[in-house]
């Protein structure tokens, strides 16, 4: 295959599916536990939406992500799938396709420490469900004439700590077409939402309140000062890359401020 079109290859999600299945069962080496089943793991499920529109359980799909591997040097193109153990919603663990350069077409696995509860896919979906104004809004949606549709979770490593996202949409009955309307984050301790993934990441990591809808004259602002401000999102995004969520979020406290005084300028 010429290199111009072999760099564009990604690791076929099929196949990272089935190779997830047969490896939570022989990952096991010891044969008293391979017997046994001591250690069975499991694709990790979440909420999704039957065909008649109802939330059904269902296991995750493979997701692609920007990521510096573990002891690796540099980003990399690579698609995430999370274990859980056996009858277990906690996370165990998770494996990786890797499409980039010589090493497109090997897999890489990472296994959590036995001694931490890392919360999985359908503990964070129950404290979506568990937050108040959540859980209110997501019922008074579906009972306007509408659907609520909740979009994949994703589950982003980020150095030594990982990001969940959930994308929540809206579909009107006579409309083909579902609207985002709130997109939730979530860390091991904490969980923020916000109508963009800006407004949910300054919600969570920059001190601002999670709120169901944007601010009024508040898209015109944040624009402007995005667009010149490239520097500080490099530099929140090499934190965040690098598991130093505390330090992100301190450089997002920063951005807010200048928001905030921009706003003010403009009055």
């Amino acid at each position: 295959m010429p290199s111009g079109l072999r760099k564009h290859m990604r690791y076929p999600e099929l196949l990272l599916k089935l190779q997830a299945e047969v490896y939570g069962l022989y990952h096991m080496t010891d044969p008293g536990a391979f017997y046994n089943r001591e250690d069975l793991w499991t694709v990790a499920t979440e909420v999704g939406m039957s065909e008649g529109g109802q939330q059904v359980t269902q296991a995750m799909q493979p997701n692609f992500v920007l990521m510096k591997l573990p002891g690796e040097a540099g980003v990399e193109f690579v698609e995430i799938l999370p274990f859980t153990p056996a009858n277990r919603n906690n996370l165990i663990g998770w494996i990786a396709g890797r499409s980039d350069g010589a090493q497109y077409g090997t897999s890489v696995v990472y296994n959590f420490p036995k001694t931490k509860l890392v919360d999985g896919p359908l503990q964070i979906e129950a404290r979506i469900d568990q937050n108040a104004q959540l859980s209110g809004q997501l019922t008074l949606w579906n009972q306007q004439g509408s659907h609520v549709r909740r979009g994949a979770l994703l589950v982003i490593p980020s150095g030594r700590a990982l990001l969940y996202a959930e994308p929540i949409y809206l579909q009107a009955e006579r409309s083909p077409m579902p609207e985002l309307r709130l997109v939730v984050l979530a860390v091991q301790d904490r969980l923020a939402y916000g109508p963009t993934f800006e407004s949910a990441m300054l919600a969570l990591f920059g001190g601002a309140v999670s709120s169901l809808s944007a601010a009024p004259g508040s898209a015109g602002p944040a624009r402007n000062a995005a667009a010149g401000s490239s520097q500080p999102a490099s530099d929140l995004n090499a934190l965040i890359a690098e598991g130093k969520l505390g330090e992100a979020g301190q450089k997002l406290e920063e951005l807010k401020r200048a928001l905030e005084k921009l706003n003010a300028r403009q009055r």
